[in-house]
């Protein structure tokens, strides 16, 4: 049976082929800096399950305090030049989604199909992650396939890669270290104490204020996780359930649904989640790093009202 496993070993094997690169890199003014650092994120993903989690934690220490001092430098890989890839694509054109479209279709046929498959009796895939493992053999696939058809030099297309992490720097591992946070959150009873505070303020039967304190509570922790998924736990343990669906007898379904769109109001109004409002503006060299926040504020705010206001009607209809 194929686990999830396969893709930390992926994810592993190509910050080990980063660091590598970044470690002979002598035009990169900081290439042991660099080299510690996706090294050190390598270890997490190859090793981490067998490290414990007193090691762990000085792994991510030792990951924050090289990002924070500092920061990291942006190395000179060398692979094909703007020249090169111009070329190649007005030679191929729209084909060149090609590649791109092999991730998602094949996490979908994981999805629905591969998840189902069995070779004696034992799954292909780990049914409980199905969705995930496609994700990450897709990735490989489109990989094998764009070497196979592009036929760039070897290390071309590591070397793209380590670009594009240098370009994004630290901000690459955000949302795995505030997913972390989530859990830690979660675990030392955050959602109970807001809970308590929230119970003990909020009147009895007052629908919505129960539903603004859990909508509103959704995107204020997702501003400050970054991730609504980290958000999610600690939200609902402290508001959703006891006090919308236990004491007011909300429908569960639409209160986690809308919730989540609730905090993904959050992400569009902070730089924590970098991989949507930070990475991006990086990546196209925008004079105002924080000008994707700034665009997306006001239509956070109205979705943030309207979800609150649907959750309100719609909650409590059974």
């Amino acid at each position: 049976m194929i686990t999830l496993d396969v893709g930390y070993v992926a994810a592993g094997l190509f910050f080990a082929a980063a660091s590598a690169l970044s470690a002979v890199d002598r035009e990169s003014p900081k290439r042991w800096k660099n080299a510690l650092f996706w090294g050190l994120l390598a270890a997490s993903f190859l090793f981490g399950a067998r490290l414990g989690d007193l090691a762990n934690g000085v792994l991510a220490i030792a990951l924050v305090l090289l990002a924070g001092v500092g920061g990291l430098g942006q190395g000179r890989p060398a692979t094909t030049t703007p020249a090169e890839r111009r070329a190649s694509a007005e030679r191929r054109g729209d084909r060149l989604f090609v590649p791109a479209l092999i991730i998602p279709a094949t996490a979908l046929l994981g999805a629905l199909v591969l998840r189902r498959v069995e070779i004696h009796g034992s799954p292909l895939l780990d049914p409980g992650q199905a969705t995930l493992i496609s994700l990450a053999l897709g990735v490989v696939l489109a990989l094998a396939t764009s070497v196979a058809w592009l036929r760039p030099p070897l290390l071309a297309p590591l070397q793209e890669g380590r670009r594009l992490l240098d370009t994004v720097g630290w901000a690459a591992i955000l949302p795995q270290m505030l997913a972390a946070l989530g859990v830690v959150f979660a675990a030392a009873g955050v959602g109970d104490v807001v809970g308590g505070l929230a119970g003990s303020a909020l009147p009895l039967g007052g629908r919505l204020a129960a539903v603004a304190a859990y909508t509103v509570g959704m995107a204020v922790f997702t501003v400050i996780m970054g991730n609504a998924f980290a958000a999610f736990p600690v939200m609902t343990a402290a508001v959703g359930l006891p006090l919308i669906v236990r004491r007011l007898g909300g429908d569960p379904a639409v209160m986690s649904a809308i919730g989540m769109l609730s905090g993904f109001c959050g992400t569009l109004m902070t730089p924590m989640a970098a991989n949507f409002n930070i990475v991006p503006a990086a990546l196209l060299e925008l004079p105002d790093r924080d000008g994707v926040i700034k665009a997306q504020l006001p239509t956070a705010l109205l979705l943030l009202v309207g979800n609150t206001l649907l959750m309100y009607l719609l909650a409590f209809r059974r």
